[in-house]
């Protein structure tokens, strides 16, 4: 029988990779029949929250413009944004979501151009997207996320956007539950190490931690303008838990960090 248990601690670049690669492929369905609904075929969500980019409009005017999304998972977001006059392109590392975002081609008829790729190496050129997003993918999940914004910053053109969603940095302060146990502070919030999960002693799972100033750094160093960091709000009447996300933490304190950034002219 294998044995699995988790630990906070270091992996490399490529034990995350690695990882994360194995564990998307494997769970994109479960994954898929646990939150399909909530994200639709056709429709740009930020997070568990809900909030949709119909609502918050982080991106500005998409009619017209190049868009990449990084991490798409089922590629909802970037259908619906064709459906709002853009060109997109979207990318995942997992295969095993990429084939959720061809049945979701195929299912709701808005087709969009599908890449697998790695944030932390875009196949892509210099300056040729007007936009860049990702709502919960890739940045969480890979050893240097700095690189990640540097490769954004790259690809983006002068006057360009990247907008990225994350866990909220201080809900690493509190145990993975969204109960009342969740609302009890046990970890410090300036312990870096990845949580881990481990089978056999093999990493499977991997998520790393940036504090606030941690992640603004990044993205200054990368050479972008940081413009927002948006903490959604959890809305009245919307009772759906999403793991450690729920009602009950959601109104104590925010479970979201969306950081919107722009590349100077």
């Amino acid at each position: 029988m294998n044995q699995t248990h988790t630990a906070r601690g270091a992996t490399t670049r490529a034990e995350s990779r690695q990882a994360n690669t194995h564990w998307w492929d494997s769970d994109a369905d479960h994954y898929h029949e646990e939150h399909g609904e909530f994200l639709g075929e056709v429709r740009l969500r930020w997070c568990p929250e809900g909030l949709t980019e119909e609502e918050a409009g982080l991106l500005g005017p998409v009619a017209g413009k190049r868009i990449l999304e990084i991490g798409c998972g089922s590629a909802s977001s970037s259908r619906w944004l064709r459906t709002q006059g853009a060109e997109v392109v979207a990318t995942d590392l997992s295969a095993g979501m990429l084939r959720h975002a061809v049945a979701g081609n195929n299912h709701s008829g808005v087709r969009i151009p599908l890449a697998l790729a790695d944030a932390e190496c875009l196949p892509f050129r210099d300056g040729v997207f007007d936009v860049i997003f990702t709502a919960f993918g890739a940045v969480p999940f890979v050893a240097d996320s700095a690189l990640v914004m540097r490769e954004a910053a790259r690809v983006l053109r002068p006057g360009g956007r990247w907008v990225f969603s994350v866990t909220h940095p201080m809900r690493w302060i509190f145990p993975d539950d969204p109960g009342e146990a969740g609302l009890v502070a046990i970890h410090s919030y300036f312990d870096r190490r990845p949580y881990v999960e481990y089978t056999d002693g093999v990493p499977t799972y991997v998520e790393h931690h940036r504090t606030l100033g941690d992640r603004v750094r990044e993205i200054v160093a990368a050479g972008l303008t940081l413009v927002d960091i948006v903490e959604p709000e959890w809305p009245e009447g919307h009772t759906q838990e999403w793991g450690q996300w729920s009602p009950l933490r959601g109104k104590i304190f925010p479970g979201t960090a969306i950081y919107v950034t722009t590349k100077p002219e």
